[in-house]
């Protein structure tokens, strides 16, 4: 009898681990049962939920959701969770094969590499989970967020993202994990992921303001229990209690409701996290006090959630039952609390005093702009808060008044973008005006006032052919440090009598660009007004050589050439700014490598002494309002 049973028990086993694609391994997945059979009603299918999902009707598929406690082999959620994840697609639905022309793009092959895949810099190495994927398993997760971040290039932060999709593969091929993370992204609804270190630390903060209210004793305790090292840096590790700690069990179940109700789900979770700690360590001879004493609260909350005490189905039901925790109030909190984190910087910043020396800036808002770019200014590494400043100020006083009145916004910073021409477009291209900032392995720093949006280089002429150059006569250079100077263009040159001096077709080549490089300084474009700079080691300012020099003492009216009016120029290769018998700026197409020479359309000097320069740091800055 013995013998036919466990036959029996043989027989079923597989059953058990149908529900997981080849890429799991599921010999460690511990399968729940939450109750007695027969104890509740049957467990919904996808059939009697799916009619829900197409009627919109979401209160009660949420409601379902919450209550239906399918166990983890369940294969519901192999047709569940993609359906979940498109009704927060944006946009149109992907094509079939779209994925897989994406990663031949990317990767020249379907086949998965040998070598490990280099991830974006936006997961976290110590947190790039992957659950019960099986080594294969891993290269996938590997591949589609390789995938994903190149398709999502504004995505610049973003350490939940590789575990979500690990969670996600578990029970989908590879293809509908990538349609299910990209519709995720790109909600604009409900958020689910966060894409930027703000919005990553505005979530915490988010759980540490509604915990004080809603899970008040739990909150007081943990803050008790913090000790020197503050309750905020338990509250920053909130996600990782969940995507990190929860046996995987738990994690499916919070999964299951997080895929049709947002972020809100995590946020609830997490305070029943603490509401749980609480009550199991309250009594100062429980386990968990004692370890939170001993190796501390972080820790302690760790293990907890590692061996959690509830089950799934308790977990989520006293996550659910904390009242009054509306999302409308959680949207409240979280907007008000990224607002305060944006203007943070503005808030807590010594204010400057007005001076003669800035007296072009027309209102003291320009102040208030100067202090907010030059905490977000990268380049000021290594030189003091008030050198910045002042070279801050000088860099102000050479834009166009009208400018001076609006916002400066970072629109691009290789450190936090990455060194890509198609992430600089995509950031950039139809801003207008904008200031590029470089600086140099070598602690250089010049730029470019450009006047023109970086669209234009796609722009054609009555030819049908796409115009080289492009940009106006307000393009200037300008170098910073270690000389200060302005490049203005060569065609504003007005001579002792009034008349116009000579410029010529090299002296108007203002920007060029394309996705492999670009150049400042350097087309053919009628005068309006592009310049360059300079900030470190020499601040100057290098503004076109048609611009009107105060102290010009030439006579008689010369006609300005179509060298003097090459002032950008971009493609798929490079970015240019400045030309005519030289290129004042040229950035490769992984803006990493660059030149400056001498150029007809801003008579500048090189920017920098040996002319070839490598890129440490490039910033661009748009003007909000402009």
């Amino acid at each position: 009898m013995p013998s036919v049973m466990l036959s029996a028990v043989l027989e079923e086993e597989p059953d058990l681990y149908e529900a997981f694609p080849p890429h799991v391994d599921p010999s460690g997945i511990t399968i729940l049962t939450d109750s007695p059979p027969g104890k509740k009603a049957p467990l919904k299918t996808f059939e009697e939920l799916q009619p829900l999902l197409q009627q919109g009707r979401k209160r009660e598929l949420k409601l379902f959701i919450r209550e239906n406690s399918w166990p983890i082999n369940s294969s519901i959620r192999a047709a569940l969770w993609p359906a979940l994840c498109r009704q927060h697609q944006h946009g149109k639905s992907m094509l079939d094969g779209f994925y897989w022309d994406m990663v031949t793009q990317v990767f020249g092959t379907v086949e998965l590499p040998d070598k490990p895949i280099m991830l974006p810099p936006f997961v976290e190495a110590t947190h790039c989970l992957g659950y019960h994927l099986t080594r294969k398993g891993r290269a996938v997760a590997d591949r589609v967020v390789s995938v994903l971040g190149y398709a999502c290039p504004d995505i610049t932060y973003s350490p939940s993202l590789y575990p979500i999709t690990a969670a996600l593969l578990h029970f989908m091929p590879e293809e509908e994990c990538y349609h299910c993370m990209a519709s995720l992204v790109a909600s604009k609804e409900k958020m689910f992921i966060t894409q930027t270190k703000l919005l990553n630390e505005v979530t915490w903060k988010t759980v540490m303001q509604i915990a004080k209210k809603h899970a008040k004793s739990a909150a007081q305790h943990l803050s008790r229990l913090s000790g020197a090292i503050g309750p905020e840096r338990i509250y920053a590790d909130w996600q990782w209690w969940i995507l990190a700690a929860l046996p995987f069990p738990h994690l499916v179940r919070v999964l299951d409701c997080f895929f049709h109700e947002g972020i809100k789900v995590f946020y609830r979770v997490a305070l029943a996290i603490l509401i749980l700690f609480h009550k199991h360590s309250t009594n100062q001879n429980s386990e968990w006090y004692a370890e939170a004493t001993k190796n501390g609260v972080d820790h302690a909350i760790d293990k907890f959630c590692r061996n959690m005490p509830a089950s799934p189905t308790k977990l989520l039901r006293t996550a659910f039952s904390i009242r009054a925790l509306s999302s409308q109030y959680i949207s409240r909190v979280f907007i008000k609390t990224e607002m305060t984190l944006k203007s943070k910087q503005v808030i807590t910043g010594s204010r400057l005093v007005r001076s003669r020396s800035s007296d072009n800036l027309p209102t003291s808002q320009s102040q208030v702009n100067i202090q907010m770019m030059s905490h977000t200014l990268t380049i000021r590494e290594r030189m003091s808060e008030e050198t910045c400043k002042q070279m801050l100020f000088t860099l102000w006083s050479w834009l166009p008044v009208r400018i001076t009145m609006y916002q400066p916004v970072l629109l691009y910073t290789t450190e936090e973008h990455g060194c890509s021409l198609t992430t600089f477009y995509v950031r950039v291209e139809h801003h207008e005006p904008t200031l590029l900032m470089i600086k140099t392995c070598n602690n250089e720093v010049f730029g470019a006032y450009c006047s023109t949006r970086w669209f234009e280089r796609n722009q054609k002429d009555e030819r049908g052919n796409r115009q080289a150059y492009f940009g106006t006569g307000e393009t200037f250079l300008f170098s910073l440090y270690p000389e200060r100077a302005k490049y203005p263009w060569v065609g504003c040159s007005i001579g002792a009598d009034g008349k116009g001096e000579s410029v010529s077709h090299a002296s108007e080549l203002f920007m060029a660009a394309d996705s492999k490089m670009i150049t400042i300084g350097g087309g053919s474009v009628f005068i309006n007004f592009t310049i360059i700079f300079s900030l470190h080691p020499v601040r100057a300012k290098y503004p076109w050589v048609g611009c009107a020099q105060e102290d010009s003492k030439d006579e008689g009216d010369v006609k300005t050439s179509h060298a003097n009016s090459l002032f950008m120029a971009a493609d798929n290769t490079m970015i240019t700014v400045g030309g005519g018998d030289g290129q004042a700026i040229w950035m490769d197409e992984n803006i990493r490598f660059g030149k400056t020479d001498r150029c007809s359309t801003f008579n500048n000097p090189p920017l920098c002494p040996s002319g070839d320069f490598e890129i440490r740091v490039l910033e661009v800055y748009g003007f909000s309002g402009a």
